[in-house]
């Protein structure tokens, strides 16, 4: 996504979502794209710590309320990291 497209609050949940990527290994979200591994629990629950699952349900429900745009902006940036990120695995 272009980065000049992005308001505030899409920048700061890219920022978060790059944050947690980066906690995690290279090869492990390459794997999971792949269908090598299944989300390993602790991927999953670290996850849901940060509030990163259901980023489009209703806070009623336990997410953020967030567009489908947003959510866009989340999971580009989980390829992105995966893929440009080149630190040892």
């Amino acid at each position: 996504m272009f980065e000049a497209m992005l308001n505030e609050e899409q920048c700061a949940l890219r920022d978060e979502v790059r944050e947690f990527v980066r906690s995690v290994p290279r090869q492990l979200i390459l794997d999971m794209d792949a269908d090598r591994v299944r989300y390993p629990r602790d991927f999953v629950r670290e996850a849901g710590r940060r509030n990163l699952l259901g980023l489009r349900f209703s806070p009623e429900y336990g997410g953020r309320g967030l567009r489908w745009e947003d959510e866009i902006v989340a999971i580009e940036e989980v390829g992105v990291r995966a893929s440009l990120d080149r630190r040892k695995t």
